[in-house]
């Protein structure tokens, strides 16, 4: 049977000084300063850069749902950020987002933690093509996006594989099990953080094997609407 602790969010310190607050702001990027202090002036100037290059390249690949990207702050770059008011990434890791999509959670969390490389992944080459574009514009050094799928992964080994609404936890895995690195450097040994939806108790109620999985529930984090039935999920590897 698993081993599952479920936590209750209420603030969190991290070494990079992220922390949770709540004045009475809303929209575009008014909700990242809601919920994120200690921001330099260069992760600002890359966040607010987003609006315009996804609304962008949306218009050509369909990346983030059209009718959703006028929410693109609150409903994915704000979701993306969340790993951050959970856990931290030491200087020097590497972290592989699996199904990267458009660059979700990978590009806001290569914002946020610079000197962290991050391998974004996903079996669409336009995707790639728009992840690769956006991650130029802005700067982003610490980013390399690949055309690939998991299975075929050759490069480096991953401290965490990250991911957001790509499968469901019995196939995320063994996928991920495949990726990591042997050796653990952080507070939690590596492993999965995958951000979910909807009844995830039922996905992991499906796991048959002994895993060690910590679920946080978003809604503890963020007081939108939204996030009423978000988690995050972390799985040891």
């Amino acid at each position: 049977m698993e081993f599952i602790i479920i936590h209750s969010l209420s603030i969190y310190y991290s070494a990079h000084q992220f922390t949770s607050r709540n004045p009475h702001t809303s929209s575009t990027m008014d909700i990242i300063h809601k919920y994120f202090e200690g921001l330099s002036e260069q992760q600002i100037a890359q966040l607010n850069a987003l609006q315009e290059l996804y609304t962008d390249w949306n218009a050509k690949i369909n990346v983030i749902s059209r009718k959703d990207i006028d929410n693109l702050y609150e409903r994915h770059i704000l979701h993306a950020m969340s790993l951050a008011l959970v856990t931290d990434f030491n200087d020097g890791a590497h972290i592989i987002d699996l199904g990267t999509g458009g660059g979700m959670p990978g590009i806001p969390l290569a914002i946020l933690f610079p000197r962290v490389q991050f391998s974004l992944i996903d079996g669409t080459r336009k995707k790639i093509g728009v992840v690769q574009a956006i991650a130029q514009e802005i700067g982003l050094v610490n980013v390399t996006a690949k055309q690939v799928r998991i299975e075929e992964w050759k490069g480096q080994k991953a401290d965490f594989v990250v991911s957001r609404a790509v499968a469901r936890l019995d196939k995320l895995i063994p996928w991920t099990q495949s990726v990591l690195k042997k050796k653990h450097q952080h507070g939690y040994p590596n492993g999965l953080f995958a951000l979910k939806g909807g009844n995830i108790q039922a996905e992991i109620d499906e796991l048959h094997n002994e895993e060690y999985v910590e679920l946080f529930s978003l809604s503890d984090l963020f007081e939108e609407d939204f996030y009423t039935e978000k988690f995050l999920v972390y799985v040891q590897g």
